[in-house]
């Protein structure tokens, strides 16, 4: 039983095929998947998803690529979303500094209000940090999650790592954590806790060895697994069992799985 915790199912990359994705989802023992929103449109097509398919969950929130669009009127659609009962968490956010298609004050100023909207209907929240990771580490020690959070596709340091452990989040891994010159994630998953790991693949990106290159799916969320326990001295199962936990520790879920 493995849950991907992060991915991009409603892309369009998947509109030819999207039931097939689905069947080699479940026929691969990928319980769950947490379909994670980017804009308000992807955060109503993920709610719609999960009312769709028993096995998928939902993450909603503004990715700071799409900063500059919010409006007081997608504050108060996002919040009716929080309130449906398969919404596990507010996500994903935080700040890219690599494409910095959005402004950079802005970026932090909507970051800054999903934390507090996210405290305000009680979710935990999923952080993406690209190239902004003293900016990101400054705002969530200002304003802490109450609900705890996750850093998703980690690729930050161990130095980083440790500060992040120690203010209660978890770290996602992520396709990259297979990639030859992956030394720097590797050495952080080797020395993070066991129960602090979660596992995602972000289709349809990120796609991991052997199979880089070509489109994502949940399904290769196993490779990510396979990886972790090899990292970790370890079986497999255990791996996937204790990333399992992890997931429903911090999504706060113990209703059964399929």
């Amino acid at each position: 039983m493995i849950w991907d915790t992060h991915a991009h199912i409603d892309d369009p990359s998947y509109a030819e095929d999207f039931q097939e994705v689905l069947l080699r989802i479940q026929s691969a023992q990928i319980s769950r998947v947490t379909n994670v929103g980017y804009d308000l449109p992807s955060s109503e097509r993920s709610v719609k998803l999960t009312e769709d398919y028993s096995f998928i969950y939902a993450a909603i929130g503004i990715h700071p690529h799409n900063a500059q669009d919010v409006t007081v009127d997608t504050w108060n659609s996002l919040l009716e979303l929080a309130k449906k009962p398969k919404v596990l968490a507010w996500g994903e956010i935080g700040l890219d500094y690599y494409r910095d298609l959005s402004p950079r004050p802005i970026q932090k100023e909507v970051f800054i209000q999903q934390i507090k909207l996210a405290n305000e209907i009680g979710l935990p929240i999923v952080i993406h940090n690209r190239d902004a990771h003293q900016d990101v580490l400054e705002i969530v020690k200002a304003n802490p999650p109450q609900y705890g959070g996750v850093f998703h596709c980690y690729s930050g340091s161990w130095e980083m790592a440790e500060i992040l452990l120690k203010l209660g989040f978890y770290l996602s891994f992520a396709g990259p954590v297979t990639y030859k010159n992956a030394r720097h994630t590797v050495e952080v998953a080797k020395r993070i806790p066991l129960d602090r790991m979660l596992v995602e693949t972000d289709s349809p990106y990120l796609t991991p060895e052997p199979r880089r290159g070509k489109r994502n799916e949940p399904t290769y969320v196993r490779e990510i697994v396979q990886k972790l326990s090899e990292i970790k001295n370890m079986s497999f199962e255990d791996a996937a069992i204790a990333t399992m936990q992890n997931a429903e520790t911090i999504f706060r879920l113990k209703e059964p799985s399929f």
